[in-house]
C-alpha cells in the first residue's frame, strides 16, 4: 500500500500505528496542503484532497477510518477492530468520539493559524473547543476501563498526541487524570513512539 502522508496529521498516525501493529509495511508519499492550497497529486486519487489517501491494488481509499479497517483485513493476527459483540461497537464508537475530538480540534486549529486575525470568530472557535473538552470529559469517565489495544483505543492515543502537539497550553491531563494516566503508559507502545508528530 502507498500512502499519501503528512508527519503532522493524527489521521495519518492512526493509519501509521495500525500499519505497524499489524507488522505491516506502507510506502508514504510526502503530501502537503491545507484546506485552501489542495493537491493535485492527492485530488488525483481522492476528489476530497485530504490525507490520508492510499493507493492499494483494487484502487485508492479514503477516510482514516477505512484505511484502518482495510489495514486490519490484511493480517492473520488479532483483529484491532473486533469481529462482533460490544467489544465491536465500544471501539467503532471511541474511534468515532476521538476522531470527532480531532475534527473540532482541527477546525480551532485552522481558525486560529490559518485565517486572517480580522476575520476570526471566537465564538465558533470557543465552540469547537468546548466539544474537545466535553469528549476529553467523555473519555476520563471510561478511561478506568481501558486495557489492551483496539482501533478505538488507537485513535483516542492519537487525539491525545495531537492536543499534545498543538495544543500545549490546553493542560488537558490536570482535569482528566484517569485519561493522563492510560495515555502516559499508551504513547510508550513501539507503534507510538515511532509515528510521533514532528517537534516543529
Amino acid at each position: 500500500m502507498k500512502l499519501f502522508h503528512s508527519p503532522a496529521s493524527p489521521y495519518v498516525r492512526k493509519v501509521m500505528v495500525i500499519a505497524h501493529e499489524t507488522g505491516q509495511s506502507v510506502e508514504t508519499i510526502p503530501a502537503s496542503m491545507t484546506p485552501v492550497a489542495r493537491s493535485a497529486e492527492v485530488t488525483a486519487q481522492n476528489p476530497l484532497g485530504k490525507v490520508p489517501t492510499a493507493i492499494t491494488d483494487d484502487g485508492p481509499l479514503y477516510d482514516s477510518r477505512v484505511i484502518c479497517a482495510w489495514l486490519d483485513a490484511q493480517h492473520d493476527g488479532a483483529p484491532l477492530y473486533p469481529a462482533a459483540g460490544p467489544a465491536r461497537w465500544a471501539a467503532l464508537r471511541r474511534e468515532a468520539l476521538a476522531d470527532g475530538l480531532l475534527d473540532a480540534a482541527l477546525l480551532a486549529r485552522y481558525e486560529g493559524f490559518l485565517r486572517p486575525e480580522a476575520l476570526r470568530w471566537p465564538e465558533w472557535m470557543q465552540g469547537q473547543m468546548d466539544k474537545v473538552s466535553a469528549s476529553l470529559d467523555a473519555l476520563e469517565q471510561e478511561a478506568g476501563g481501558y486495557a489492551g489495544i483496539d482501533a478505538g483505543l488507537i485513535a483516542v492515543g492519537c487525539a491525545l498526541g495531537y492536543l499534545d502537539f498543538r495544543f500545549a497550553a490546553l493542560d488537558w491531563r490536570s482535569v482528566h487524570p484517569a485519561l493522563a494516566a492510560w495515555h502516559e503508559d499508551f504513547a510508550t507502545r513501539p507503534s507510538m513512539i515511532a509515528t510521533r508528530p514532528p517537534e516543529a
